[in-house]
């Protein structure tokens, strides 16, 4: 009987400590530069119908409606499903508030997400959806917008990544700014060392 017990504890430990020892596919911190486009256009369509009569019509906006940019982000891993993402973005547009169109200006806009991903980096290519909290600056105003949308991750041999980004920018301010999509493609490389997996989890054998 002591023998048994014995080599039940042995198996054991052996188990956790080789499941403590698989290694983290949590996203390493990472840098990334994209190339954007802000559409005001089709997000206004939407609000004065519906997203199913701008799609049906063909309504949606032209590139030459849209204002382009470009955008830093940084990148880390909370957890192996779970990204942390802190974007700033300028670009030169117009815009339309309480029915007044100011000239071209520069907006800078700045947001930090949560980046929820279908598989961890251990795969080649994940979706995932995304929510935050971000400011904006235009015209010397300051302003507060909640960024909701989702994207795809390439992975490029662990070293880099592929990402493009969709959000819909809901603001808080709305003397300040209005509703608007901003769509972006990016690559973003590995400036720091995955984490290791440090908590081990009991297994059903």
């Amino acid at each position: 009987m002591k023998e048994l017990l014995l080599l039940l504890l042995v198996s054991s430990f052996c188990s956790i400590n080789g499941f403590a020892q698989q290694p983290s596919y949590t996203r390493p911190a990472a840098l990334g530069i994209s190339f954007n486009l802000t559409d005001y256009t089709t997000a206004q369509r939407i609000r004065s119908s519906s997203l199913s009569s701008v799609l049906s019509n063909k309504q949606t906006a032209d590139l030459k409606n849209m204002s382009s940019g470009l955008g830093i982000t940084y990148f880390e891993g909370l957890t192996n499903n779970i990204d942390f993402a802190g974007t700033l973005l300028g670009t030169f547009t117009s815009i339309t508030v309480n029915n007044t169109t100011a000239n071209d200006a520069f907006l800078l806009e700045g947001d930090a997400s949560v980046n929820l991903k279908m598989f961890s980096d251990k795969y080649l290519f994940t979706p995932y959806v995304s929510a935050g909290v971000g400011f904006s600056s235009y015209n010397k105003k300051t302003g507060a917008f909640i960024p909701l949308g989702g994207g795809l991750k390439l992975n490029i041999f662990d070293e880099a990544a592929i990402y493009l980004t969709s959000q819909y920018r809901i603001p808080v301010t709305t003397e300040t700014n209005t509703y608007h999509f901003v769509h972006g493609i990016g690559i973003a490389g590995v400036i720091g060392k995955r984490k290791a997996a440090t908590q081990p989890t009991l297994q059903a054998q």
